[in-house]
């Protein structure tokens, strides 16, 4: 092989490389305060199945799963959007409703955990909940 067939293969491999696709973000992210409280998968706790959601998921500990309140659904967190709540760093996704009394309330699923759950309580959070971009429902 000759060196101008070498050039030419080096040639490619680096403008191969240089044009490496960036992954875009496909979501934008909205932020809100919500009151958020902890739930986990026991009957007295439910009603019906505890570990079916109210979209038919299967509920089993370390499910990164999140209630929302009735009126959060109508602002675009329906089932399986993706929630970033402050203080936890993985995301969790909307895989169950409250009760319609609940209004700006999010339930985080903690499984089986009934003390993790009791020591979180209630409280104020900030969280960010994720709205697929046109773009990325286009492609």
């Amino acid at each position: 092989m000759t060196l101008k067939y070498y050039l030419l293969v080096l040639t490619g491999l680096i403008l191969g490389s240089c044009a490496e696709q960036v992954k875009k973000e496909p979501y934008d992210w909205f932020p809100m305060e919500v009151t958020a409280t902890a739930y986990n998968s026991f009957p007295s706790q439910t009603l019906g199945d505890p570990s079916i959601a109210a979209w038919g998921d299967t509920l089993i500990p370390g499910t990164k799963a999140i209630a929302v309140s009735r009126d959060l659904l109508d602002k675009g967190m329906g089932h399986n959007t993706p929630i970033r709540i402050e203080g936890f760093s993985d995301t969790f996704y909307v895989k169950d409703k409250m009760h319609r009394k609940w209004k700006n309330r999010i339930d985080i699923y903690m499984g089986s955990d009934y003390k993790k759950a009791k020591e979180w309580g209630r409280r104020k959070v900030h969280i960010s909940y994720g709205v697929k971009k046109i773009d990325s429902l286009l492609n």
